[in-house]
């Protein structure tokens, strides 16, 4: 039971909650890293894609320097809306814009940044265009993407224990969208179609994914992804059961106290 315009749903409770336990668990280690690689470039103007809640927006406002002009999209209002009341350390530009389509002047930016958004793209050479579109001549469109699911324990071990609750129709979220596009050669086949005719960079970067408790890791899967709307859709009232045993799979693995798992991302460059 695949509803595809869930994928893309950050709302209600999910800002919040995604902001509070996912960004510290999994997204602040790759978020600092784009931060230092987009830094590294000296850039004038950087534009953020998929922005999210600002995690990559808030360690690009501490690292860049100080005369650059930082400009942060999302689709999803609500998560701009937390990122916004959040704040950085300098001003943000903070705007909704679908990264299909985006509403900036041709070769207006030196560095388009995008972390683990490339994933929820509709159609990625689309938006990888858009990206080429707005950069200026020499800049960089930087952008991670998960590895495989195997390779994301948290994520995996979640995965693996809702399809014991839902046997017959498992929520196949996570393997589905977020761990989906982590093949190279498909990454450079629609990196080329949009336009890009350099070699991108890849490098595959592991990292620790850490929690104060299993509790705190089923239930940011379970109620701070789009995982909440699929396991909503199979039985209104299932969320509940579906973190619980989440979390028990999680304790069963990883213990009950702090937790600590593999995580494991692809980080693309790719020059205009």
């Amino acid at each position: 039971m695949a509803n595809p315009g869930s994928d893309t749903l950050f709302a209600g409770s999910i800002p919040a909650l995604y902001d509070e336990y996912l960004v510290p668990m999994i997204f602040e280690p790759y978020a600092v890293e784009l931060a230092s690689r987009v830094a590294a470039l000296a850039p004038g103007r950087v534009l953020e894609t998929a922005a999210g809640t600002g995690a990559v927006t808030r360690a690009m406002a501490r690292t860049l320097p100080p005369g650059c002009e930082l400009v942060a999209t999302d689709l999803n209002q609500p998560m701009l809306d937390r990122a916004a009341a959040t704040g950085a350390q300098r001003p943000v530009q903070w705007r909704q814009a679908d990264a299909m389509q985006l509403p900036f002047d041709d070769a207006s930016f030196d560095v388009v940044v995008c972390q683990f958004g490339a994933m929820f793209f509709p159609h990625r050479p689309t938006a990888y265009a858009e990206a080429r579109r707005v950069l200026r001549p020499g800049g960089v469109f930087l952008f991670d993407v998960w590895d495989r699911l195997e390779d994301n324990e948290f994520a995996d071990v979640v995965t693996a224990a809702l399809a014991t609750l839902f046997p017959a129709d498992p929520p196949r979220f996570m393997d589905r969208v977020p761990h989906g596009y982590f093949d190279r050669a498909a990454i450079e086949r629609d990196l080329a179609e949009a336009g890009f005719a350099a070699p991108a960079g890849f490098d595959t970067m592991a990292a620790r994914s850490r929690a104060a408790s299993a509790s705190a890791v089923g239930f940011a899967y379970c109620q701070g992804t789009p995982l909440r709307n699929e396991i909503e859709a199979r039985a209104a009232d299932a969320l509940p059961q579906a973190t619980d045993v989440a979390t028990g799979a999680i304790a069963r693995r990883f213990g009950s106290g702090p937790v600590d798992g593999k995580m494991q991302a692809h980080i693309v460059t790719a020059r205009r």
